[in-house]
C-alpha cells in the first residue's frame, strides 16, 4: 500500500471571511472553493497576498493548496487563505514560525467594519447640521 501524503489543516480569519485551507504535497497547485485559483482572484495583487508565506518561507512550489472561504469579500477571503497557509505551514515546520510572525502573517488582523449608530449616516459620518 502507498504511502499516504500529509494533509495539513488550519483556518484563517480575516474580517467576515473564514478559511479552512488543507496542504498536501504537490507541485504548487492552488484550488480555491473547487474553483482555479486564477479565476478566483482576479487581480495580481489579491494573488500575491495569498503566495506571500510561501515566498517568505522559500517553499514555492512544494505543497497543493486547497481552500474553502465563506463570508466576507474577496480582500477578506484573501488574507484569510494568507493567515490559514501561515499557520499551517508552521505546522508543519515549527522553524518557520520566527520568519512568518517577523512578516505579520501568522497574527490575525483585528480590524473590522464598526457598527451604525442610530441618529447617524453611517458609523461616524453625521447629518448635515443645519443652524436655521
Amino acid at each position: 500500500m502507498a504511502e499516504a501524503t500529509p494533509k495539513i489543516s488550519a483556518t484563517g480569519r480575516r474580517k467576515n471571511a473564514i478559511a479552512r485551507v488543507r496542504l498536501t504535497d504537490g507541485a504548487g497547485k492552488v484550488v480555491i472553493n473547487k474553483r482555479p485559483f486564477e479565476d478566483y482572484f482576479k487581480t495580481q495583487t489579491l494573488r500575491t497576498v495569498v503566495l506571500q508565506p510561501f515566498v517568505v518561507s522559500k517553499l514555492e512550489g512544494k505543497y497543493d493548496v486547497n481552500a474553502i472561504v465563506v463570508g466576507g469579500g474577496i480582500s477578506g477571503q484573501a488574507g484569510a487563505i494568507r493567515l490559514g497557509i501561515a499557520r499551517a505551514l508552521v505546522s508543519i515546520d515549527e522553524n518557520l514560525r520566527k520568519t512568518l510572525r517577523g512578516f505579520g502573517f501568522l497574527t490575525r488582523d483585528p480590524r473590522a467594519k464598526e457598527r451604525k449608530k442610530y441618529g447617524q449616516k453611517r458609523a461616524r459620518k453625521r447629518f448635515q447640521y443645519t443652524k436655521r
